[in-house]
């Protein structure tokens, strides 16, 4: 039995007519009566009584026009649903991220708008080791990622810039340049111990220009983290301007280095592939996005 079967039936138990169904299915009466008898022999059980004045639904009829009805709106919604997420419209998409996309407001901002517009699609974000995300979305085990370059990337992936911000020091409260005024030069930094960010960069780059090979004490992984030790006082460390703007760590204090700044990004990383409709809207819309330029505190920020 196949759906076209199902609407024959409906119409005739509807109309309780074969003529008027016929004719509002677009087919011959005698060729309705035939489909309506393929359906009883099928079924095994007489679905019409007929007469020369009247039609009317058995009892095996009535209990089977409810459940046609059932099965065919059913379908009707499989296909509807079929068609949206054909376009996108439903789903679930995983977030990877890395801290400073929270901090920076960037990872909410895209979350956000996506929800606004695609409502039904179900956006779960978790932050996660920087080191693992390209890894992951190889293996698709997050669609999306957003996090801090640069990085070495698998040609397979692509990048799409969403913030850009300077580098700048962390140090303990009673670090003796805690107190200075004015921006901190590099080759003040080469006896300095350093608490190492995933994001390198900044460190290398401050050594290179202070001349010093630095002393990493330790890389404890996010951001966070890293703020933490230094706020007990384990060292110092390079970290992206971003974080001067929430974190809130006692015994913690932010320094401008001299110098033309050091420059890192937050980027979404996403497959070149990409073959989910779903994800391809998160894709474009994250593509219509101007990257974010931030400054230490008190200078402006400026789309570019």
């Amino acid at each position: 039995m196949e759906l076209r079967h199902l609407r024959y039936f409906i119409a005739v138990a509807e109309t309780l007519h074969f003529a008027q169904a016929a004719e509002q299915l677009g087919i011959s009466p005698p060729t309705l009566t035939v489909q309506i008898q393929e359906i009883e022999r099928t079924l095994q059980a007489r679905l019409f009584n007929r007469s020369k004045r009247a039609v009317v639904l058995t009892s095996a009829g009535a209990l089977f026009l409810a459940q046609a009805r059932a099965t065919l709106q059913q379908y009707e919604q499989a296909v509807n649903i079929g068609r949206r997420a054909g376009r996108g419209e439903l789903g679930r998409i995983e977030v990877g991220y890395v801290g400073s996309a929270a901090y920076s407001g960037i990872l909410q901002q895209q979350v956000r708008l996506f929800r606004a517009r695609w409502p039904e699609v179900y956006v779960h974000a978790r932050e996660l080791p920087m080191r693992l995300l390209p890894q992951w979305l190889e293996e698709g085990k997050v669609d999306l990622a957003m996090a801090r370059c640069p990085m070495l990337l698998p040609a397979s992936l692509q990048t799409h810039i969403l913030l850009r911000d300077p580098f700048c020091l962390a140090l303990p409260g009673e670090h003796p340049l805690a107190a200075a005024h004015g921006r901190i030069k590099p080759r003040q930094l080469s006896r300095e111990k350093f608490i190492v960010p995933e994001q390198d960069l900044g460190t290398r780059e401050v050594a290179r220009r202070g001349k010093f090979v630095p002393l990493s004490v330790e890389s404890p992984g996010s951001l966070m983290a890293v703020l933490t030790q230094v706020s007990l006082g384990a060292g110092v460390a390079v970290v992206p301007v971003v974080v001067t703007e929430i974190v809130g760590l006692p015994n913690l204090v932010f320094k401008p280095l001299s110098g033309d700044a050091i420059i890192s990004e937050v980027a979404a990383l996403f497959r070149r592939d990409e073959k989910s409709p779903t994800v391809n809207n998160f894709i474009a819309q994250i593509r219509q996005t101007a990257p974010l330029i931030r400054h230490f505190p008190g200078a402006p920020q400026t789309a570019i």
